[in-house]
């Protein structure tokens, strides 16, 4: 599929691009989407919740009353589960929550994304640029340019730029990542997917592997 070329004033450059269509324009499978935007989450979560057991909570373990006689449950030490402050029954422990996809599915379910978002027309080209220092009010009138001033976005650099980066760290709606750290859950999670010129070649190349 061909895209036109913008600059980052937002005008045509009166150039186009192919997109590989075994990248762009495949048919998206769901669950390779499911399961690697599951892995994204899973991977972020901590797994340092913990709850104290019984042999963990602070307390006598003298027998708080006889065995018979009381017309009560028998009970052995404060520690008891059933007692307020006793511990936890088979409660959390530290864990990693983190699973293994093989790379195939991986760039599957990239593929998927990047052609949900291109069935969807929300893929912007834009040709490579750079700021001189970080200046955040410059890449908001880039977004404005582009119409994404109050879009969710992300943007995709063929190779580090810190200067650009920097200058968009402060905006909550938009991200910029190189083409190595692009996931699935990235490229879903956002309105418009702005791909630099250089990072089409590193994505297409990584992705027909």
């Amino acid at each position: 599929m061909e895209v036109k070329v913008l600059d980052f004033n937002g005008k045509d450059t009166g150039r186009k691009v192919q997109l590989s269509d075994s990248v762009f324009a495949i048919e998206p499978n769901n669950h390779a989407v499911y399961l690697d935007v599951k892995q994204y989450l899973a991977n972020q979560r901590q797994g340092t919740h913990k709850a104290k057991e019984r042999a963990e909570v602070t307390g006598s373990t003298r027998k708080i009353k006889k065995q018979k006689g009381t017309g009560t449950a028998r009970a052995g030490s404060v520690k008891n589960p059933l007692f307020k402050g006793g511990g936890t029954v088979f409660g959390p422990r530290p864990r990693s929550y983190s699973f293994k996809l093989n790379k195939g599915l991986k760039r599957l379910a990239r593929k998927s994304a990047f052609s949900i978002k291109a069935k969807e027309s929300n893929i912007i080209v834009l040709e490579d640029f750079n700021f001189d220092v970080p200046n955040t009010k410059n890449f908001i009138n880039v977004l404005r340019a582009l119409g994404l001033e109050n879009k969710k976005s992300l943007f995709v650099l063929g190779e580090s730029n810190k200067n650009v980066y920097l200058s968009s760290r402060n905006l909550k709606a938009s991200n910029v990542v190189t083409s190595s750290e692009l996931s699935t859950y990235a490229i879903l999670n956002t309105n418009n997917l702005v791909l630099l010129e250089g990072s089409l070649e590193l994505i297409e190349e990584n992705l027909s592997k």
